[in-house]
């Protein structure tokens, strides 16, 4: 049965995504209405073969809409979500605004899919790192429960947007024409350089936004507040796929080849794992995958009892960190 779509920030780089996945799983749309802000409206953009318009985003955008998929920011979501809601839509939101609160599902479609049918009319899309995380952390917690996770993270500039991309873009070009680089988006040069997450920064724990988000929002999935979760969060030179050093203390001794079995069974997972020819993820062959890419699987040489392991992974911080995770669950829906 045929659904009518909106996209919500269908300009931005994760809207445009969005547009993208819809047509590539050929999700089952009746129309799409594309929403942005005013100074995007009367632009057109593809969709099956067809060029639609970009129309300003109004407190009457909604009606007839089944699902509206939410990409604009936070305070955007906070004041269109309730409206499209009492329109009688079921929105799929990508940003922070939902993601805590207790009547919110905050679901990733291959290990929660049964909180969606608690929804209220909201269902929040976790953050990018959340999700590439726990891609690969749940399917070793459903045969070994994790006890603690260390994890730091490489991202990529698109976790910033399409402007992000576009200034690592342009800081490549005049440093390597030995031009001044101005930061604009970040608060550093992001063109070969490497600094903490610039989300806001808790100066009494020395945590920022992302490594909060990434430790609550965890928990919320994996219904449990059992799992120590110690994580740095990094922004890295690369346009995009966020990639991952995971470091986990399970409750038994790890048993490798079960692990293996386990990450490869995973749906949406791959195991890139060849040590022979030194060949294990990375943000260039994550990029416009569906799949996250898992590898550099070990056991922690350090550990005197048998139950911790390592392993890196690098995923699509535009597509299963937020388009493809939104469509998946707008599917389930």
């Amino acid at each position: 049965m045929s659904k009518n779509i909106a996209i919500v920030g269908a300009t931005g780089a994760v809207g445009q995504e969005l547009i993208r996945v819809l047509e590539k799983r050929k999700f089952p749309v009746g129309s799409l209405r594309l929403l942005a802000s005013a100074r995007s409206a009367g632009k057109t953009m593809k969709f099956a073969g067809k060029d639609l318009p970009v129309e300003e985003l109004k407190e009457d955008s909604f009606s007839g809409i089944d699902i509206a998929l939410f990409s604009a920011g936070g305070s955007i979501s906070k004041k269109f979500a309730p409206i499209a809601v009492k329109a009688g839509a079921i929105v799929v939101d990508n940003s922070s605004a939902f993601r805590m609160d207790p009547g919110t599902p905050l679901v990733v479609p291959e290990i929660n899919p049964e909180d969606i049918k608690k929804h209220k009319g909201i269902i929040a899309n976790p953050n990018c790192s959340t999700i590439i995380l726990l891609m690969v952390v749940a399917p070793i917690h459903r045969i070994n429960p994790v006890k603690r996770i260390v994890v730091s993270t490489y991202q990529a500039a698109s976790g910033a947007g399409a402007v992000a991309m576009e200034e690592l873009r342009t800081q490549a070009g005049d440093y390597l024409a030995g031009r001044d680089v101005k930061p604009t988006v970040f608060p550093h040069p992001i063109a070969f350089n490497v600094f903490s997450h610039n989300s806001e920064m808790d100066f009494e724990n020395g945590y920022n936004q992302e490594e909060i988000k990434m430790v609550k929002e965890s928990h919320k999935i994996l219904h449990t507040d059992d799992i120590a979760i110690s994580p740095t969060c990094i922004r890295i030179g690369t346009f995009r796929a966020h990639a991952e050093s995971i470091h986990l203390q399970l409750r038994d001794p790890v048993d490798l080849e079960k692990v293996r079995a386990a990450l490869a069974a995973f749906p949406g997972v791959r195991v890139v794992d060849d040590r022979k020819k030194n060949y294990f993820p990375m943000p260039l062959e994550a990029s416009g995958e569906d799949d996250v890419l898992v590898g550099r699987i070990r056991h922690d040489i350090g550990s005197s009892d048998g139950r911790e392991m390592d392993m890196f992974c690098c995923g699509d911080q535009i597509l299963k960190g937020a388009a493809l995770n939104a469509v998946q669950i707008a599917e389930l829906v």
